[in-house]
This record gives structure tokens, sequence and C-alpha cells, in this order.
């Protein structure tokens, strides 16, 4: 009996590195090598608060790998394919489903939250899930795919025209990968805003015209002498900047929410008028699927970053192994963290 290495959370800030029995590919599913896997904001409180759906519970759903095994009626994918996997398995049979919005599905399950992910030697996940990435883009970097899809949807959530002026409120790995593709797609000026200064030094670097760290600058003195953008993305899940996200944005402009709030969120009267006065359009952004099922949102993502228009590389600050546990974990939630992207390396040397 084959056995593999797993990182399991079984308690709150408790995790186990177990052996476990290898899977075996059901019937529609593959076996997959795991080569790298990504820690996802959402992770965090699902370790730190035990925020998961049961006790043990293997986490991870932003991952590369190879097909190991393949099961009975599977023709999409084959033994020694590399691919990276959507998380998201959709029921298919609820009334969203059946319109082909998997994303909206009522009955889903998901990788690394739901059931068994990808901190672990090997995962057992639907060939349907499974997108085949080119030779030529490495498996580290496929890693990312699934929070570049989240971005990459984000964007699409509303009409992006050539050269639109445009501010992303957050620079965590949502909203460094928004820019990204905002570059991709041909935005104009793009203002970026974070209280860290090290995330908005990498902003810089990977294309953003205009950086503002609040502590230094408040948004308010900044467009007290500039125009105030087009659309704005809000990324960094705060109940301050999903209020600012109405105030700071042109008449007729548009609002896209991405990151998720925790707290309260209370629109001064005048702020919210701005919805009344300016006729915004405003929308959410729930994770990254379309139909046919993953969606564009994967196979564009691929090909951005196979053909070099998204460069995720300098996204990744840093690699570790099962072993290492919660180490990562700590390292994210580090005042001032330099960290973007931490990836646990399960296979590769």
């Amino acid at each position: 009996m084959v056995k593999l290495k797993a990182l399991s959370v079984v308690d709150v800030k408790t995790f186990s590195l177990e052996e476990m029995e290898k899977p075996r590919a059901g019937l529609g599913n593959v076996v997959i090598k795991v080569a790298y896997c990504g820690i996802c904001g959402s992770d965090l409180p699902r370790y730190f608060n035990g925020a998961v759906h049961s006790f043990p519970q293997i986490l991870g759903h932003e991952f590369s790998g190879i097909v190991e095994e393949v099961g009975e009626n599977v023709t999409s994918v084959s033994r020694g394919d590399r691919v990276a996997v959507a998380p998201l398995v959709p029921c298919g049979k609820c009334e969203f489903c059946q319109k082909g919005e998997p994303a909206m599905c009522t009955h889903y399950s998901f990788i690394g939250s739901r059931q068994s992910g990808a901190m672990a030697e090997y995962v057992e996940v639907p060939a349907r899930n499974c997108i085949k990435i080119p030779n030529h883009l490495s498996l580290k970097e496929a890693a990312l795919v699934e929070p570049l899809t989240v971005a990459i949807h984000g964007v699409d959530r509303v009409n992006l025209h050539s050269g639109a002026k445009v501010l992303i409120l957050g620079a965590g790995t949502i909203g460094l990968l928004t820019l990204l593709t905002l570059r991709a797609k041909g935005a104009g000026e793009i203002i970026v805003v974070d209280l860290n200064p090290h995330k908005i030094s990498i902003a810089k670097q990977i294309g953003a015209d205009v950086v503002i760290n609040p502590k230094e600058q408040t948004l308010k003195d900044y467009f007290s002498t500039h125009d105030l953008p087009e659309i704005v993305y809000e990324t960094a899940g705060s109940a301050l900047t999903q209020v600012q996200a109405v105030e700071f944005v042109k008449k007729r402009g548009k609002v896209v929410y991405i990151g998720t709030c925790t707290k309260d969120i209370l629109f001064p009267p005048k702020v919210f008028e701005k919805i009344l006065r300016g006729e915004l359009e405003i929308t959410g952004s729930w994770m990254s699927y379309s139909s046919p099922f993953p969606g564009y949102e994967w196979e564009s993502g691929i090909r951005y970053m196979a053909e070099k228009e998204i460069n995720v590389q300098p996204l990744i600050t840093g690699e570790f192994k099962l072993e290492d546990k919660e180490q990562p974990f700590q390292k994210m939630i580090e005042k001032d963290s330099k960290h973007i992207k931490l990836l646990y390396n399960m296979n590769e040397n």
C-alpha cells in the first residue's frame, strides 16, 4: 500500500504532517502528482481560526502537477500530462449549473475546503477540472493560474475600453494580478493603493503608473489635483477601501468588488449618494468560472502566462516543503510582510 505525505489542519492553529494512503482514480477522476501548491488568503482563517467545514482538512486549491493515474471514462487527459486544476466542483444539476453559470452553483464542492486539497503529494480530482499546460510554462508558474483567473474574471465583470484610467485598491496577490491583467488588456493609467511599502514597490515594478501609500498621501489629497478613475477594482476586502471604491470613482464610473470583507461596511450618506448622483455601475466578482467549464478565464490565463504577456514570477516570494508546516502561514501575517505568493514545493527539486 503506497503511502503519501499530506499536511492536514486538525485543530485551530494546528497542522499535522501525516502519512495517508495514496488515492486511486475513481470514475471520471484522475490522480495528480502535485508539483506546487500556493497558499491563498482564504486559507489563513482555515488554519488560524479553524474556519473549515470539518477537521481534519487538507487545504490547498491553487496548484499544478502531473497526471499520475486516470480513472474510467476519462478521455480529456492522459497519464503524464502537465496540468493546472480548477478547484470548484459544481453539482451540474442546479438551476445555475443548467444555465451554464458554475460559479453560482448552490450545491458545489471545492478542492481544499470541502474535499481533500493539494497540500499533499497526491490528490484525486475530476478530470474535467484539469487544464493542460504547455511544456514551456513551468509548473511553478502554473500554480498561480487559479488566482490569475480570479483577477481575469473580476476585470471582465465590466466593460473595459483601451486606455481607461483605473484604480486598484489593494496590492496583495489578487490586486497585483489584476494589475497584470489590466496591462495585458490595454488599460491606460493604473493607480495602485496599499499600506505595505514592499507591495506597492512590486506594483510599480510590474506596471503601475502611480502607487499611493495612504500613510504618506491620502486619496483625498491625491485626487484633489488629479482626475478620478473610470473604473475602481476593490481587492483589499477592507471596510474602508470598499467605501473608498465608491468615493473615488468618476461619475458614470464602474466599481468592481473582488475583495471579501469580514466587517460591517458603513457608507456615509454623501458617499452612498454618489451611486445615485453619479449613476455608478457597481458589481461583485465571485471566483473565476464560466461556460463551458471551467471557462475562458482558465484558457486565457494559461495563454497569458505561456506567451509571456503576464509574468507572475515577481509575485512568487518563497518556497517551502510540507515539513515546514505552518511556517509560510506565519510569514504571511507578519507586519509589513514582504511576501506575496508562497508555495509548497511537493515533488520538484
